[in-house]
């Protein structure tokens, strides 16, 4: 792997962390959500994370912003779809605790980056 700035920001190891908490939320869900709820939270967490790593290594600070949105703009659909695991039982409140503090901390984050 490469040795690249990115994996020093606290966001991006953030993200990652992320990424593991909801591979392990999805793990509990039915098997028939596999190619619904399961692919979309896991593919949004994974652009988060993407598109943090390839804002950064972008030129200018237009474009390191629009990554860093999109990037955002996948924290919130994991957002909206946590809620629909939630209403439909797939997981609970204790399981959404630690979740939505370290969805809040990326949120602030990313929203910081891009008000820069």
């Amino acid at each position: 792997m490469l040795n690249l700035n990115h994996k020093n920001l606290t966001v991006w190891k953030e993200s990652i962390e992320l990424i593991t908490d909801i591979y392990q939320l999805t793990l509990s869900f039915p098997k028939e959500e596999l190619y619904g709820l399961v692919s979309q939270l896991r593919r949004a967490a994974v652009s988060i994370v993407s598109n943090i790593a390839e804002g950064a290594a972008r030129s200018t600070l237009k474009e390191r912003k629009r990554f860093y949105e999109i990037a955002r703009s996948s924290l919130v659909e994991i957002d909206t779809q946590l809620e629909i695991a939630y209403r439909l039982k797939y997981c609970d409140e204790k399981n959404l605790e630690s979740l939505k503090n370290r969805m809040n901390h990326i949120f602030a984050m990313l929203s910081k980056m891009i008000s820069k």
